[in-house]
């Protein structure tokens, strides 16, 4: 499975801070405020990684065009909680890493019109820069900062720019 990105010891202290707007609070106060960021905002697209924002988000009748999960919660195994999807895509990608298939994987799932769920084998958190950065203009993707909130980032040119810097800065990887 070849490894396009490593995340490096630097990285991994830099990406435990907010990508976007960290909203506080618990799953029910952070899914209204998302919701109306929503309806105030319009996003053409809202991609959610990890399985408690995706689950809240299904709760909540709010539609992810696309939901990226492991059926972990902080590294435990989960039920897998069924939500309407059209389409679901496998991959695997190991702790730590971007494997080119999830790149691939999450590029395809983001050019489809269907609602869709990616399941991944390993580790889904760093697929969160590939959505970042294959994600319409002005699209939320959202993903949960531990103990605290969701993190909600606005796609945008600047926000591609830096998400672009950090994979540049993420060690190739090496084809396994």
């Amino acid at each position: 499975m070849p490894i396009k990105y490593n995340l490096t010891q630097e990285l991994r202290v830099k990406l435990k801070k907010p990508l976007g707007t960290l909203i506080r609070g618990s799953f029910a106060e952070t899914t209204m405020r998302f919701s109306e960021m929503v309806k105030k905002e319009r996003p053409p697209s809202i991609i959610a990684v990890g399985d408690t924002v995706s689950r809240n988000l299904a709760k909540n009748h709010i539609p992810a065009n696309l939901s990226i999960i492991d059926n972990k919660c902080m590294r435990r195994n989960v039920q897998s909680t069924p939500f309407a999807t059209e389409k679901t895509f496998h991959v695997k990608n190991p702790q730590g890493t971007i494997t080119e298939e999830a790149v691939a994987t999450v590029q395809e799932a983001l050019q489809s019109s269907q609602r869709t769920k990616i399941i991944v084998e390993g580790e889904e958190d760093l697929l969160t820069l590939i959505a970042i950065m294959n994600a319409p203009q002005d699209s939320f993707v959202l993903y949960g900062q531990p103990h605290e909130g969701i993190v909600v980032v606005k796609v945008t040119q600047g926000k591609k720019t830096e998400i672009s810097e950090l994979l540049k800065a993420m060690e190739k990887g090496s084809k396994n």
